[in-house]
């Protein structure tokens, strides 16, 4: 192991009483961080099978080495987790919205914030970017689960914006049947309710960006700006402008997908409407009338009853 070239130092054996277990300290030339220190690793594990045959296990253990592997399996595991996310919005919105091309937007939008916001975090705590105005001690490699904990709380954040300015959308072109009006009132009606929450959320998350813990810092502002660019540029800005694109088309389902999904009335449009304001005081106000004349005309007999006992009086006058 001395001979290796990333290998500083080798600290001398230190063994159990019975000599069965040997711990050998290797000091790498590099940090703990950087790519040189994980192929160190990687060959050195390469020797496992040498140590087999000679009747022994070889272990690489150590908080550089244990970060290495939690780095590398949230690595592989992050392109399953984001299919599983994406494909379960899509069916959800789908079902919801009863809309094909609304939630291939609304999961395209969302992996463009996600990639905006990663890239941003990059490019000032990696690449150094920065650093003295967010006052970061020395640029170094992001965090091995920012990206998980960014997916994770973005998603959430991003899906409520989507289903409080879109499900306005589609509560007016239900009513209207126009896509062009639907646009518009949507942005008006839940324009400011998403705005509000985003600063809101903006501000919590920035509030990070102080602490002086480096890994802390980057998480804040991560999640930060990927709030920032997801309620101002996706959703304020792109989403509206892709459904003025894509007009009527943007509410249709394939006819096989539209048999297959529940039709699920989120926003209330099949439920009655109310009346104007007023009208129902007025109805009520006409139905009593008609109860008292009703009622009048029940305790007189009724219009025959009573051209009845006119008769009536009229034949006994005359005898």
């Amino acid at each position: 192991m001395a001979r290796d070239p990333g290998v500083s130092a080798v600290a001398p054996p230190v063994t159990n009483p019975d000599a069965s277990l040997a711990v050998v300290a290797v000091v790498p030339r590099t940090g703990p961080d950087a790519s040189a220190t994980t192929d160190l690793v990687h060959r050195l594990r390469d020797n496992a099978p040498g140590v087999d045959r000679a009747g022994g296990t070889l272990y690489i253990a150590g908080a550089t080495a244990a970060a290495i592997d939690v780095a590398g399996k949230l690595s592989d595991a992050l392109p399953l987790f984001i299919a599983i996310i994406v494909i379960l919005a899509l069916i959800l919105l789908t079902i919801a919205f009863r809309s094909l091309l609304v939630p291939l937007k609304a999961a395209l939008g969302f992996l463009l914030s996600v990639a905006a916001s990663l890239g941003a975090t990059v490019w000032v705590f990696q690449d150094g970017h920065l650093n003295g105005v967010l006052d970061i001690p020395s640029a170094g490699p992001v965090t091995s689960f920012l990206p998980v904990l960014l997916i994770g709380v973005l998603f959430g954040l991003a899906m409520d914006y989507e289903v409080f300015l879109v499900s306005r959308m589609r509560e007016h072109h239900e009513q209207t049947g126009s896509a062009a009006e639907a646009i518009v009132h949507g942005v008006a009606r839940s324009g400011l309710v998403v705005s509000a929450a985003a600063l809101i959320m903006v501000a919590v998350f920035g509030g990070f960006v102080f602490n002086h813990d480096p890994i802390i810092k980057s998480i804040g502002f991560a999640l930060s700006f990927g709030v920032l660019v997801d309620a101002f540029v996706v959703r304020m800005t792109l989403v509206p402008a892709v459904m003025a694109l894509m007009g009527r088309r943007a509410w249709g389902l394939p006819h096989w997908l539209d048999r297959v999904t529940p039709d699920v009335d989120i926003e209330g449009a099949k439920l009655p409407r109310r009346a104007p304001a007023g009208q129902g005081d007025r109805d009520a106000e006409g139905t009593e009338d008609a109860e008292d004349v009703k009622g009048a005309e029940s305790a007189e007999g009724g219009p025959d009853d009573r051209d009845g006992r006119r008769e009536a009086v009229g034949v006994h006058g005359s005898g």
